[in-house]
């Protein structure tokens, strides 16, 4: 088995998503961790502010993330991802998502800045 994956102290942007999303290349994510339990802040892009919380085993997410955008609209959903580590050390999260406060669902990518 693999070490487990620590998202503590590091930042992601989004590489990739779907339409439907609002995260691209300039929404950063600021990550916290304490044991299994993440937390980040995040803003960038269409993003004017948002936050997640959610469980980490080292190897996959669960998380809940609300958001306000450039509009001024808000929106919530939920998200499952697969956290890894790329060659080089940074983590990279392949991630499926769904809108809880709106229609949509899709997928997305992030990973590490360094």
């Amino acid at each position: 088995m693999t070490e487990d994956i620590s998202l503590r102290g590091r930042t992601l942007v989004g590489v990739a998503n779907s339409n439907t999303g609002e995260v691209s290349g300039d929404t950063r994510f600021n990550f916290e961790q304490e044991g299994e339990r993440i937390y980040a802040h995040c803003s960038g892009g269409t993003i004017l502010d948002g936050h997640l919380v959610g469980t980490s085993d080292g190897h996959e997410w669960d998380i809940r993330y609300s958001q306000i955008n450039s509009e001024h609209e808000t929106a919530s959903g939920h998200s499952v991802g697969t956290v890894e580590l790329l060659e080089d050390g940074r983590v990279r999260v392949e991630d499926e998502w769904e809108w809880e406060s709106q229609d949509g669902s899709g997928e997305s990518v992030l990973e590490e800045i360094v």
